[in-house]
């Protein structure tokens, strides 16, 4: 099995280009079931989108992979569907489950495993089926599988979400594309992704908007045959070497980049004291010699995405006083803590809170991976640690950071897998 080792304490210095996001491309690989033929560009090669890609063609879509390109052409022979995502292929990617919606709507059935992915907690699938009944489908849980019929199609409806969820949100919008008359989604998430695979089904032919946390859908009468889609950037990428260039960088620049979507980002890290450049479509964050104390919590876009808590927590450790997160998205999302401590990190553990006094002088260990962002923590932490880190199950890393020790490596890491 793979590590990594880095040999840490090297100032960051170049450019790094952001792939496409993996949390957009996902949603949108599941709505091209609805579609004839679609072709994707600035996808990111990454393990969750190969798993994907498996899962649409054992459904029995025709897909082609340009991976110089980084760009995807499906092709969708109605005739020749099954309506099932086996276990095989949705245990290690919880993002399986999004074949549900789209396949109900389109085929009026579907046989789906349940789904795994990281181990952050229950994420239970309960908001997406309570979303699908709501629409009409008849829904039964046996084996391991959730068994989903509508044998006379969707019908819109209004449904509330008693809680924010982004999965429930996509599940929702994909089986209502083509459910009768209009279905209004109330509490909804709105996140970047989800925004981006409603910019798709509109492209698709549908005719939904976004009015706060609402969102309208009128039924989808009109089906385009050809689309073309540019996935949006990976914000949580982004973000992920912002706070490896506020570690330990000199000068990193980020390109063709829409700042205005990582606004919360910026403005945390800028009232942690790390220095920032907006340019228009740039990001230049510069040599920050004092890391100042924060209190903040995770909280549905527009807040602090709980994908960025572990990395942050890295820069925590550089500041001087206590500095407290709170974890409101996920109960079990804590996992990196006793690696960092390994690395010489003062942090505990309060219920939902991570309390964490700095300065700490990291030091090279060897660490383990529980999870993808948990994984990339442990990387930041190895570059700014003394001496060597070496991180055991680095799989976790590779189902989301596409080609992450080259980027690294071209801003002067030492870097490299063993």
């Amino acid at each position: 099995m793979q590590k990594l080792l880095i040999n840490g304490r090297k100032e960051l210095t170049g450019k790094i280009s952001i792939s496409g996001s993996k949390n957009a491309t996902l949603p949108i690989l599941a709505a091209s079931i609805l579609a004839e033929k679609v072709k994707l560009s600035n996808i990111p090669l990454v393990r969750d989108i190969f798993t994907m890609i498996e899962l649409l063609k054992f459904i029995g879509l025709k897909i082609k992979i340009s991976k110089k390109k980084n760009v995807i052409e499906i092709k969708n022979s109605n005739n020749k569907i099954k309506s099932l995502a086996p276990y095989k292929l949705v245990k290690t990617m919880r993002a399986g489950v999004l074949v549900l919606g789209p396949l109900l709507s389109k085929h009026k059935q579907a046989k789906i495993s349940l789904p795994g992915g990281c181990a952050i907690g229950t994420r239970p699938v309960d908001l997406h089926l309570f979303a699908l009944k709501k629409l009409g489908a008849k829904i039964k849980i046996k084996n391991g599988y959730i068994f989903a019929e509508a044998k006379h199609g969707l019908k819109g409806t209004k449904i509330t979400f008693p809680q924010i969820s982004v999965g429930a949100t996509e599940n929702a919008l994909l089986a209502s594309f083509n459910a009768k008359g209009k279905t209004v989604l109330n509490n909804c998430a709105i996140e970047p992704e989800v925004i981006d695979l409603i910019k798709f089904l509109n492209k698709l032919g549908g005719n939904i908007k976004v009015i706060g946390r609402k969102i309208l859908i009128q039924e989808s009468l009109k089906i385009k045959k050809i689309l073309n889609h540019k996935v949006i950037f990976d914000r949580i990428e982004l973000g992920t070497y912002m706070i490896a260039a506020a570690l330990i960088g000199k000068r990193v620049i980020f390109d063709r980049i829409n700042s205005r979507i990582i606004k919360k980002e910026i403005e945390i890290l800028k009232r942690m004291g790390v220095k920032i450049k907006l340019k228009k479509d740039q990001i230049e964050i510069l040599k920050s010699n004092f890391i100042k104390k924060i209190n903040i919590s995770t909280q549905p876009y527009p807040g602090f995405p709980t994908d960025l808590q572990a990395q942050l927590m890295v820069l925590m450790t550089r500041a001087k006083g206590i500095s407290k997160i709170k974890e409101n998205i996920f109960e079990n999302r804590f996992m990196h803590v006793p690696e960092l401590k390994r690395m010489g990190a003062n942090i505990k553990i309060s219920e939902k809170t991570a309390i964490i006094e700095g300065p700490s002088r990291l030091t090279g260990a060897e660490v383990m991976a529980t999870d993808l962002r948990a994984s990339v923590s442990l990387v930041l932490a190895g570059l700014v640690a003394d001496n060597r880190t070496i991180i055991n199950r680095i799989y976790h890393l590779d189902r989301g950071y596409e080609f992450l020790e080259k980027k690294l490596k071209n801003c002067k890491a030492r870097i490299k897998r063993i």
